[in-house]
């Protein structure tokens, strides 16, 4: 079945504060989720290009590379800004980490880490820091922490999807 491409993705806005627990479960599940999609994957199938595309371990990667991302964006809505901080659309991060060349289970782990982080970020954050909004750049729409995550969650989900494709077609 043919997927979505992320870039042409609309994203409805507007979830009430009381989703940020339910969202924020989907957050702390991902590197857990992550692990269980690699976990018996052999090295050579770990880090293969297919189509000229990101590797799984690349994939993997990615959903490293954009941490400090989320985060930076979790504080631009808490100090008020009027927009969140753009992201690099080229990703040029994923390109020239060299993540391939990483081990996976250092990859798995700082990704852990960082997620944790923002997790714990997300759940010390006050009524007021919740309601406050800010555009997205890409996007043009105004969006609360609730909606950050739930659109941090859904690139999650998207790179966890590309890399059960990955499996699939390289018999992983």
């Amino acid at each position: 079945m043919a997927r979505r491409i992320w870039f042409e993705r609309v994203f409805e806005v507007g979830l009430p504060a009381e989703a940020l627990p339910d969202v924020v479960e989907r957050l702390r599940g991902t590197p857990a989720r992550l692990e269980e999609r690699v976990r018996g994957v052999l090295r050579a199938a770990m880090t293969q290009r297919v189509d000229g595309r990101w590797s799984i371990q690349e994939n993997v990667g990615h959903l490293l590379d954009l941490e400090p991302l989320w985060a930076g964006r979790v504080e631009d809505l808490v100090s008020g800004s009027a927009e969140l901080r753009a992201a690099d659309l080229r990703n040029r991060a994923t390109d020239e980490a060299g993540h391939n060349e990483s081990p996976t289970r250092e990859i798995l782990e700082s990704f852990r880490e960082a997620r944790m982080r923002l997790v714990e970020r997300i759940e010390s954050l006050g009524e007021s820091d919740v309601s406050r909004t800010a555009l997205h750049p890409r996007l043009s729409r105004s969006m609360t922490v609730v909606d950050l995550a739930f659109f941090v969650a859904e690139h999650d989900d998207h790179h966890l999807a590309r890399i059960t494709e990955l499996r699939r077609g390289l018999g992983a």
